[in-house]
Parts: structure tokens; C-alpha cells; sequence
């Protein structure tokens, strides 16, 4: 479950940079949820080569999706908070 939730989340910012914002913040983050698409879907092959379930749909996964979509999120607030702090520090100094 933690990877169909993970490519959702690599989706969105995907989509979010390509259509609409184009900042490092956005960038980073989208970079970051297709790193972990891409781990987890060599586990899912690696499970489905070992003959288990291709997808885990286990209360424990959906957890994990949850904590690791938090966590990016967080991050992507705090990438975005230091990068507008950052425009603005510009701004300031410039009219200086």
C-alpha cells in the first residue's frame, strides 16, 4: 500500500512542478517520492519473484504510507518555508 501511495504522492508533484510551481522546493520533494517509488517497487518485484504478493495491503503498509507521505510533506513545508525566507531576504537586501 505504502507504494501506490507513494506513486500518488510522486504524481501530484510532478504534476504540481510541470503545471504550476515551478521552485526547488516542489522539485526536490517530487525527486524525493519517486526515489521511493522506485525502492519500493524493486521490493514489490523482489516479493513477487520470492512468490509472495505483488502489493502488501496490510494495516502495517498503509501506516507506513501514511508516516513516509508526512514526512514528505513536512520536509516539502520546510524546503518551501526556507526558500520564501530566502526570496524575501533577497527582496530586502536589494531595496537596501
Amino acid at each position: 500500500m505504502c507504494e501506490l501511495m507513494t506513486i500518488g504522492a510522486a504524481i501530484f508533484f510532478t504534476v504540481l512542478y510541470f503545471r504550476v510551481l515551478r521552485t526547488s522546493a516542489v522539485f526536490t520533494t517530487m525527486l524525493m517520492f519517486w526515489g521511493a517509488a522506485l525502492m519500493w517497487s524493486v521490493d514489490c518485484v523482489h516479493s513477487a519473484l520470492e512468490g509472495k504478493e505483488l502489493f502488501d495491503l496490510s494495516f502495517e503498509d498503509l501506516q507506513l504510507g501514511f508516516i513516509v507521505l508526512a514526512f514528505g510533506l513536512a520536509l516539502f513545508g520546510v524546503l518551501l518555508f526556507v526558500e520564501r525566507l530566502a526570496i524575501e531576504r533577497n527582496r530586502t537586501t536589494a531595496v537596501a
